[in-house]
């Protein structure tokens, strides 16, 4: 499983497979493969750009294509975010029901509306991830690097509230979100890609609240 997988997972309603944050989804979701890169070392960030380095092929062709774009042009991470971000849905939900992660019911409202639900067909790995994520947050359990990257991405979205069973919230919790959002881990390039990347999903989460607030007001 790939860091994006993992987060799109808690990302998903258990129930119907509607993600959290949907609006904004592209961005975490580009920012999962971004710091993947940066944990096998193959981007680094100069001059406020992505810089693909390294040799060989990557081990996922969604990490592959995502390099490739790095190394085609070096580019703010904001932007390498964005392209790829908004075309990991379709892919990543086919690995998600191939994996038997997921699986698709797709039905006929009045036997004209179709409509498709994307429930939970694995509940105890997701919940592995959500013991995880839960250990960290409110028992205080140091992180290991992949769990910090997905609670930093999912603390940038604001999305931590949409993990089930809901976590209890207090001002440690919030504090230890904040920390690993902030880059407080890991190796100094996992932490500037963290950093880079959340700071782009914060920015996109905050405009589109924004924008649905002022439409809403009109």
């Amino acid at each position: 499983m790939l860091l994006v997988e993992d987060l799109l997972l808690l990302l998903l309603d258990d129930e119907t497979g509607i993600p959290a944050g949907a609006g904004t989804l592209y961005y975490p979701l580009g920012g999962a493969v971004l710091v993947e890169l940066a944990l096998l070392g193959r981007v680094e960030h100069a001059d406020g750009k992505v810089i693909a380095v390294g040799e060989g092929a990557l081990p996922d062709p969604i990490l592959q294509e995502a390099w490739d774009k790095a190394a085609a042009k070096p580019r703010r991470a904001q932007t390498l975010i964005i392209e790829v971000g908004t075309r990991l849905w379709d892919p990543l939900i086919e690995r998600l029901i191939e994996k038997g992660q997921i699986r698709r019911e797709t039905k006929r409202l009045l036997r004209v509306f179709k409509t498709t639900r994307l429930p939970s067909a694995d509940p105890a790995y997701e919940q592995g991830l959500r013991d995880k994520v839960r250990a960290v947050l409110v028992d205080g359990a140091e992180p290991d690097p992949r769990t910090a990257a997905v609670i930093a991405l999912l603390s940038a979205s604001g999305s931590l509230p949409a993990v089930r069973p809901p976590i209890a919230w207090s001002s440690e919790v919030i504090k230890r979100a904040k920390r690993l959002e902030e880059g407080h881990w890991g190796a100094a390039e996992v932490n500037t890609a963290v950093i880079t990347a959340a700071a782009a999903i914060a920015v996109a989460s905050a405009t589109t609240a924004a924008t649905v607030a002022i439409t809403t007001s009109n």
